[in-house]
Order: structure tokens, then C-alpha cells, then sequence
């Protein structure tokens, strides 16, 4: 037997280190998994748990990892254009969609919800969407085009307006102006919006949606939508042959027409009336019906006088031709005082200011002689209903009493009527509520309770003070009566700043967060930092003060509750304010507003936005009209229905199911769109505040020129 040779010593030398190696390894196995075994329950758990929290701090850390590298990337194509530039070729710019659409493409909302297809209006979560489809778009030579750097993801909580101060109000833009570019035959391509601010950092591709030619970004959920402070910069056509191609000059996109904004979402409110309520008081929009308070058609004559602000001839026409021939006082029905003259009354003394229609002064005449009854009480303070059609009155069935704002909130409208029809009996019916008030114990340093009995004329439930409801437009009629009547009436102002010292010495607080200024109430003696959304009027009217003449601190405290009443918009999830706040008086970080469940619904109320208005008028600070765009955008994203009309919601913390109400109230349309379009208005001579004086409802009433002395 011969001895092995070299190359077989290999071998078998190889063959048993492997077999070696094979066992060993299979022993080390083993032997892992029997100490894995002898492990308890808890140590398993642990290392497992450790091995996870590793895995998953990895996976965080890549998105900062994958921007570099994408910035690395983007460099190197930056060169690679250069190098092409020189070459004679001419590379499409960074954020340039090469694919070309029509005008008209599907109209995508805000956090990719369905909107309305006249405007692109956002239909809000737990409405019915509408559904748009997708149009074709045409084929168009592939272009070069580097890789888009996307914002990283924003890992924050709460609305975006607390993630980062920016305003909602570029969301639309005008489509551009066709460039003309030599020799190279072009087509039609959707316009980006690029915030100027922002141009280094391109945006990855996104649809782009159009009413009416108006371009719209759709906005990815989980991003802010962009600020009303950003410029918007127009991306140039892409050319066909990008071999024979010119310089392409920057094209300039006119910002969103607001107006038109507002006038379409008047169209639409009407149209869900119109179709489902006409001649009723309120829309249901949700269940398309309506709701009857007087069954005096409300919410039609309380829009007359806005329509014909907004220019809708058409519309008013109609609405017109049905007061004239449909709307009739003689039914035996009770109606509030308070709410038929605000509403009724003043929408119809306004409408004939505004028309010269003398059919709307009469029937200002008929309504406002039937609510005369209301006023024959034992101390001439009105009953809170009458019966217009027997000629009674009387006052609630649980009480005598009288709310203090409802019998001191007539005064406008009863006045302007005498003056008009030349018959005293009506101003001198408010002005005794008024010298009965201005002499009556009971006041706190200006501050006057919630009710007066109408038996007695004395206050009761003494020693609670609010300037939310029942007490609210009190103080707003002290300071307008004066205005209206030509600053002759002392009284009157007299007892306006008395109370508006009395609200900084007892109501005035500052939240411990971000020392916001906020109106509280008093509870015999006690502070309570609850806030309504009612009392957003008073920035608006301490400004309209100070126009006129009162002392500048009052409008410096206008200016810090028109902050407060804004963050009570843009700290809720929706954009919308809650009817009710209270203010985190602690001083740590966290919110300063805090909302109750029972108080966490939005009326589609207008004090915000009236303030807004008397803010802009008087300081021309544009903020104020963004801030209002913000709000009309919030309203259309989560109010809006898609049959027709808005409707108010339940819960302003809910931004996937606010819960909608099924109730457009008459307001919606005789304040808040109205005062969104004078908002936004260049023209500072429509219904000037040195001519006209509103009432609580909106409605303009003239201030009376008086005679030289």
C-alpha cells in the first residue's frame, strides 16, 4: 500500500478540518439555544424588547440619512446640467411637471378631500364627498428631470397653525398668463405653486387640480397648507423640442380672487335654501330640509341686504320679488323681540337704505308696529315675545324676567325707523329702556347683570357678569346708539366707558402659556376664565371706539383680543373655535385654550370675523384679512355640504368626524359672509364706518347727519 501522496494529505487534512468545523459549529448552536432556553420568561422579554427599541431608533434615524444622500444626488445632476448647458442643451428647470394637462383637471381639497365642482371647495370629513373623476391628460416627450427633494415628514401633534406660524391663504391662484417663447411651439402645462421663500427646496410631484382655470395644489394630510405671507411664483411652459429651446422668462400669477371666494360660497348657502328651504326660516342642509322658528322666511330676509353688497343682482331679484308677494305679518304666531327686530326689522331698514325700494320700507312699517305691544309692561320694559298677529305680548312661561341684552339691543333699528317714517313713537319706546337702565342700582363698576324683571324694572340674579350672551350687545348698542345719533347723547357714553373700565378692573386676565388677553366672567366675586365666542365682538368695537375719538388704550386692547380670539381659531384641530373656551390660567407650556365636550361646537358665527373687518378698516394690516382666510377656508373644508348650504358642527376638535349639525343658521348669511367680503374689499368707501353704524345683525343703518348749529 503505497503512502499518500501530498495532494491527498490535502484533502483529507481539508475534509476533516471542515467535518470539525460542521460539529462544532452545530455544538455552538446547540448550546446557544440551551442557554436561551434556561433563560426566564422576563430576560427573554427584555432582550427582545431592547433588540426592538435598537431596531426601531434605527429606522428613525434613516429619513436624515436619505436626505443627504438625496442632497449628495442632486449635486451630481446639478453638475451633469452644467455640463449639458455647455453642450448646447437645455435641461428643464427643478419642479417643472413635464406631463401636460388641460385647464379643467379634478379638483382635490385640502388633506386629499373631495371638493365642490365650482370652486374646489374641500367638502369636510363626514359629509357626502363629491367625486370628480380624473380627465386625461395628453402625451408629451420625456424630459430630463432630477430627482425632487420632498420636506421630511413633520413629526409634530396638533393643528398645523401650532406646528408652525403660517397662514392658509394662497391655496388658489389665478392661472398665468401664456409666455411667449421664439420659434418653439408650446403647450398648455399646470402651473406649480412655489413659495418664494422656499425656492431651494423643490417639491416633489403632485397633482394639480383647476376650477375655472384657477390652479390647486393638492395638499398632502400631514403637511401645513402654505402660508398667505408666501409670493407664489409661476413655473414656465415646457417646450416641446428641447432641442431648440430660449431662455424662459418668470411668469407672474395673480393671487386668489377672495371676493369671488366669498361670492361662491354665498351661491352655494343660497343654493341649498333655495332648493330644500325657500320661504322658511333655516336650511337643513345635511337631511335637505328646513326648520321653522317665526316661519317669516329669516334666513331670506336676512340676506337681502348682503346680496346686493356682493352684487347678486339675480338672487335678490327673487328674493325680492318673494318679500313682495309672499311675505306676510298677519299670522298668529309669537315671535322674540329681540331676534325679529335684529333680524327682520333691521334686514329690511337696511335693504331700503341700500335700494331706495320703498316696498321694504313698508314692510318695515308693518313689522315694526306689530312689536310695538311688546313694550306696554307695568315698567316699560319689553316682554321678550310677541304675538304679531293678535297684538299681545308676554314673557317667557318659566319667568317675568327679560334678558338685559335683548331689551337694550332694539334700539338701533326702533330709532332709525322713526326717523324715517317721522313717527317718535318708536324711538321713544327704546330710549325709556334706555334712561331706566343708565339710572338703575345694581351695576359693578359699569358691568350690568343678565335679566331685568319687567314687573319691576329692577335687575336680578344680581352678581353675575359676563359680556357673553345676554349681556353682549348691551354694551355694543351703548357705543353705536351714541354713534348714530351723532355723538349728542352723553348718557350713553357715559356709561360705555364706565363699563369698559369696569371690564378691565373685574374681566381681564392673561392665560399662563402664551399671555393672551381674554375676557373672563364674574360669579359673585368669583373669576371664572370661560370666554364665548360671543364675546369676539368687542376687539371690532373698542377699535370702532377709538376711531371715534376714545381714549387709545382701547384700541391697544382690541389689538390683543383679536390675538386671543385667533388662537381660539387656529388651537382647534378643525381651524374652528368652539362656542365656548376656557383659558389655562397656570403658567407652564401647553395650550391656553381648553374646550368642554358640551362646548365644542361651531355655529358658523361671525364676531371673529366682523372684528377682523373693523381691525383691517382701521390699521390696514393685512394679517387680518389672512387670518380671515383662514377661517372661510375652514368653514369651506369642514362645513361646507355638497348638496347645498353650510352647516354648523359638533365637535371643532375632531378634524375626521366633526359631526355635523343639519342647521344653517340665518346669521351665516346676513354676518359672517358679509363681513368676510367687506374683509377682504379694496374698496374702503363701501359702507363707510364714518356713514354707516351696524347693527348686531350686520345690517347697515345710516348715521344721522345732523344739522350746523
Amino acid at each position: 500500500m503505497y503512502p499518500p501522496s501530498r495532494k491527498d494529505f490535502i484533502a483529507l487534512t481539508l475534509s476533516d478540518q471542515h467535518s470539525r468545523s460542521y460539529n462544532n459549529g452545530k455544538h455552538r448552536r446547540q448550546s446557544c439555544w440551551r442557554k436561551w432556553k434556561q433563560l426566564s420568561r422576563l430576560q427573554r422579554s427584555l432582550i427582545l424588547f431592547l433588540l426592538a427599541l435598537l431596531l426601531i431608533c434605527g429606522l428613525l434615524s434613516y429619513p436624515s440619512f436619505s436626505e443627504q444622500w438625496r442632497g449628495m444626488s442632486d449635486r451630481a445632476v446639478r453638475e451633469d446640467w452644467d455640463e449639458d448647458w455647455e453642450r448646447g442643451l437645455k435641461p428643464v428647470p427643478p419642479g417643472v411637471n413635464p406631463v401636460a394637462g388641460p385647464a379643467g383637471g379634478p379638483v382635490v381639497g385640502l388633506a386629499g378631500v373631495a371638493v365642490g365642482p365650482e370652486l374646489g371647495l374641500a367638502v369636510g370629513p363626514g359629509l357626502i364627498p363629491e367625486v370628480i373623476p380624473e380627465p386625461r391628460r395628453p402625451k408629451v416627450p420625456s424630459i430630463l428631470k432630477p430627482p425632487a427633494k420632498k420636506r421630511p415628514f413633520p413629526n409634530k401633534r396638533g393643528p398645523p397653525s401650532l406646528q408652525k406660524e403660517r397662514n392658509v391663504s394662497d391655496s388658489l391662484v389665478k392661472p398665468a398668463e401664456k409666455v411667449p417663447v421664439e420659434k418653439v411651439p408650446v403647450e398648455k402645462v399646470p402651473v406649480e405653486k412655489v413659495p418664494v421663500e422656499k425656492a431651494e427646496e423643490e417639491e416633489g410631484e403632485k397633482p394639480l387640480v383647476s376650477w375655472r382655470g384657477a390652479m390647486i395644489e393638492a395638499d398632502e394630510a400631514t403637511e401645513p397648507p402654505p402660508s398667505a405671507h408666501e409670493k407664489d411664483a409661476a413655473v414656465p411652459p415646457v417646450p416641446v423640442n428641447p432641442e431648440d429651446t430660449a431662455p424662459l422668462a418668470p411668469v407672474s400669477v395673480k393671487p386668489v380672487d377672495r371676493l369671488e371666494m366669498v361670492r361662491e360660497a354665498f351661491r352655494h348657502a343660497w343654493k341649498g335654501y333655495k332648493e330644500f328651504a325657500w320661504g322658511h326660516d333655516e336650511l337643513k342642509p345635511v337631511s335637505k330640509s328646513y326648520g321653522e322658528w317665526f316661519g317669516l322666511g329669516l334666513t331670506l330676509i336676512d340676506a337681502l341686504d348682503t346680496m346686493w353688497i356682493l352684487g347678486l343682482k339675480e338672487e335678490f331679484e327673487e328674493a325680492r320679488k318673494w318679500v313682495e308677494t309672499e311675505l306676510s305679518f298677519s299670522k298668529n304666531v309669537d315671535v322674540n323681540l329681540f331676534e325679529s327686530t335684529i333680524r327682520i326689522l333691521g334686514g329690511l331698514l337696511s335693504t331700503y337704505h341700500l335700494t331706495g325700494d320703498e316696498m321694504f320700507l313698508e314692510k318695515a312699517k308693518d313689522i315694526g308696529l306689530r312689536l310695538m305691544p311688546a313694550f306696554k309692561t307695568p315698567s316699560k320694559i319689553p316682554f321678550s315675545d310677541v304675538n304679531i298677529g293678535k297684538g299681545t305680548a308676554h314673557p317667557p312661561r318659566w319667568t317675568s324676567d327679560s334678558t338685559l341684552a335683548e331689551v337694550t339691543s332694539v334700539q338701533l333699528e326702533f330709532r332709525e325707523l322713526s326717523r324715517l317714517t317721522q313717527d317718535p313713537q318708536y324711538q321713544e319706546v327704546v330710549n325709556e329702556v334706555m334712561r331706566l337702565v343708565h339710572k338703575l342700582p345694581g351695576k359693578h363698576d359699569g358691568l350690568v347683570p343678565m335679566f331685568i324683571n319687567t314687573n319691576s324694572g329692577q335687575f336680578t340674579h344680581k352678581g353675575v357678569y359676563t359680556l357673553g350672551a345676554r349681556a353682549d350687545s348691551y354694551y355694543e348698542y351703548l357705543l353705536k346708539q351714541w354713534i348714530q345719533g351723532g355723538k349728542t347723547e352723553p348718557d350713553l357714553l357715559e356709561d360705555y366707558l364706565e363699563a369698559i373700565e369696569g371690564v378691565k378692573k373685574h374681566l381681564l386676565r392673561t392665560s399662563g402659556p402664551r399671555k393672551l388677553t381674554f375676557v373672563g366672567e364674574l360669579n359673585h366675586n368669583r373669576f371664572n376664565p370661560k370666554m364665548d365666542h360671543l364675546v369676539c365682538f368687542l376687539p371690532g368695537t373698542l377699535a370702532l371706539g377709538a376711531h371715534n375719538g376714545l381714549p387709545e388704550d382701547h384700541m391697544e386692547l382690541a389689538l390683543q383680543l383679536m390675538e386671543t380670539c385667533h388662537q381660539m381659531y387656529i388651537q382647534m384641530e378643525t381651524g374652528l373655535s368652539p362656542e365656548i373656551a376656557h383659558f389655562n390660567l397656570q403658567p407652564y407650556d401647553g395650550r391656553d385654550v381648553d374646550v368642554k365636550p358640551a362646548d365644542r361646537h361651531n355655529l358658523l358665527r361671525p364676531e371673529t370675523v366682523e372684528s377682523l373687518f373693523y381691525l383691517y378698516r382701521f390699521t390696514k394690516d393685512a394679517k387680518y384679512r389672512d387670518w380671515g382666510w383662514d377661517i372661510l377656508e375652514s368653514f369651506n373644508k369642514y362645513t361646507r355640504v355638497p348638496s347645498g348650504g353650510y352647516t354648523s358642527i359638533s365637535n371643532v376638535r375632531d378634524p375626521v368626524n366633526p359631526g355635523p349639525r343639519d342647521k344653517m343658521e340665518s346669521f351665516f348669511l346676513g354676518e359672517t359672509l358679509k363681513y368676510f367680503y367687506l374683509l377682504f374689499s379694496d374698496d374702503l368707501e363701501l359702507l363707510s364706518l364714518d356713514k354707516y353704524v351696524f347693527n348686531t345683525e350686520a345690517h347697515p343703518l345710516p348715521i344721522w347727519q345732523l344739522p350746523p348749529v
